[in-house]
C-alpha cells in the first residue's frame, strides 16, 4: 500500500462542506492530514452543527478516501464545529475612529432653542473638573456658539506639524479643548452652506485637528435630524448620544425623533439618556419656590416611554443665561446649585456609559475608579 498526502487530499477535493457550497479544500475546512502506515487521522471543521451533518461528513470522508486511495485504509476522523464569523450588515454606519480619544458623546436635540449648546459646556466644564481630558466640537455648522461661552470668540487655531502633516491646534480654556467653525467665519455674514460643503468642512475639523489625548470629546449637534447628523455618525464610533429637551409637548415630539434617530438599525448609537432643561422657573429672591412654565416632568415622562435614562433636570435660572453670554459657564461657579446640579447630571451620564461600554472593546472604555469622584485612570 502506497500513497501520500496529496492523495488524501485529491479525494477530499470530491466533498462539499455541509450548507457552504465548496469542498472540503477549497473552504480550507481540512485542517491537516497525518499518515501512519495504513492509518490516516483527518482533522476537519464544519460550519452545520447539527449530528446529522457531521455523521454525513464522516461517512463521505471515510468513502471518499476508501474508494479514491485504497480501500484498506482506516480512516480516523477529528471533527470540530466552528461558527461561521458574522457578516457585516451593509447598512450599518461604521465610523472611522480618532487615535487617543476614548469616548465620543453626541449632545442631540430635535429642536432648536432648548439649550443645547449651554449643556454642552457645562457638561464639558464638569468633567473636566472631574479630571478627565476633554474636547468639545461644534458640529452646528449655521449657528456656532461655544467659541462664544468659552469666552475665546477671537481666538484663532494655530496650525501645528504632526508626523509631516500640518494640523490645527484647538484652542483651549477652562481645561477644555474647543474646535469650531466660529474660529473660521465672519460674526457678521450667514453660513449659506448646501449640506455637502457642510460636511466636508466638520469632517476637517474632526480629522485634521490635533486632538492628542482625549478621555471624552463631545459633539455639540445642531437641531433637528439632518445632513450633519448622518455625517457625524458616518464620519465617526460614537459611543452614545446625549438628547436635550424642554418640557413642553412641542419640543418633547422633536426629541423623541432625536432619540429615534440614533436608534435606527442603520446607525445604532446608543442613547445614554434625556436631560430636561428650563424644567422650572426659579426667581432670584424666592429661591424655594418653583414655576412649571414649559410644564412638569415632561422629559422625565418621556424617558420613560421610550425606556432610556432621565439623567435630570437643570432649572430656567437668569445666571445660566448671563454666564453663557459672558463667556464663563455656572459650571465653573463653586459651590453653587446649578455646579451640583451639572455634577449630578454628568455623574449619572457617566454610570450609563460605563453600563453600555461593557460589551465594546477595552480601548473604548473609560477607567473609572470611583463614582464619586469620577477619577480618570491614565493608560
Amino acid at each position: 500500500m502506497s500513497f501520500n498526502k496529496q492523495d488524501i487530499y485529491k479525494a477530499l477535493e470530491t466533498i462539499t462542506a455541509p450548507g457552504e457550497g465548496k469542498s472540503l479544500i477549497e473552504g480550507n475546512n481540512v485542517k491537516n492530514v497525518v499518515i501512519f502506515g495504513d492509518e490516516v487521522n483527518v482533522d476537519v471543521t464544519i460550519s452545520n452543527p447539527t449530528l446529522q451533518a457531521k455523521k454525513k461528513i464522516e461517512a463521505e470522508i471515510t468513502k471518499a478516501i476508501q474508494t479514491n486511495v485504497d480501500a484498506k485504509i482506516e480512516v480516523k476522523i477529528n471533527l470540530k464545529v466552528e461558527k461561521p464569523a458574522a457578516k457585516e450588515d451593509p447598512n450599518l454606519i461604521r465610523g472611522q475612529e480618532i487615535p487617543n480619544i476614548k469616548n465620543i458623546i453626541a449632545i442631540a436635540s430635535g429642536k432648536g432653542g432648548v439649550g443645547k449648546s449651554t449643556i454642552t459646556s457645562n457638561l464639558a466644564i464638569t468633567l473636566s473638573k472631574m479630571g478627565f481630558s476633554v474636547g468639545v466640537l461644534d458640529a452646528d455648522v449655521y449657528g456656532p456658539s461655544q467659541h462664544i461661552m468659552f469666552d475665546v470668540e477671537k481666538s484663532r487655531p494655530l496650525s501645528v506639524n504632526v508626523d509631516g502633516r500640518s494640523k490645527m491646534k484647538p484652542i483651549e480654556n477652562y481645561g477644555v479643548k474647543l474646535l469650531s467653525l466660529g474660529f473660521f467665519t465672519n460674526p457678521d455674514q450667514a453660513v449659506i452652506w448646501r449640506g455637502p460643503m457642510a460636511s466636508k468642512a466638520l469632517k476637517q475639523l474632526i480629522f485634521d485637528a490635533d486632538w492628542g489625548e482625549l478621555d471624552f470629546l463631545l459633539i455639540d449637534l445642531p437641531p433637528g435630524t439632518g445632513d450633519v447628523h448622518l455625517s457625524i455618525v458616518q464620519a465617526l464610533p460614537i459611543n452614545g448620544a446625549v438628547v436635550v429637551s424642554t418640557p413642553q409637548n412641542i419640543a418633547l415630539a422633536d426629541a423623541k425623533k432625536g432619540v429615534a434617530m440614533f436608534q435606527q438599525d442603520s446607525i445604532k448609537v446608543p442613547v445614554l439618556g434625556i436631560i430636561e432643561n428650563m424644567a422650572y422657573f426659579t426667581p432670584e429672591e424666592l429661591p424655594e419656590n418653583k414655576y412649571y412654565i414649559f410644564g412638569k416632568d415632561g422629559a422625565k415622562n418621556l424617558a420613560e416611554d421610550i425606556k432610556t435614562k432621565f439623567l435630570g433636570e437643570i432649572p430656567l435660572v437668569q445666571s445660566i443665561r448671563e454666564a453663557g453670554d459672558v463667556g464663563h459657564p455656572v459650571a465653573l461657579q463653586e459651590g453653587t446649585v446649578l455646579e451640583k446640579s451639572f455634577n449630578d447630571i454628568t455623574k449619572e451620564m457617566l454610570a450609563e456609559l460605563l453600563k453600555r461600554n461593557e460589551n465594546l472593546p477595552p480601548t473604548e472604555v473609560v477607567r473609572i475608579t470611583t463614582m464619586s469622584g469620577c477619577s480618570a485612570v491614565k493608560k
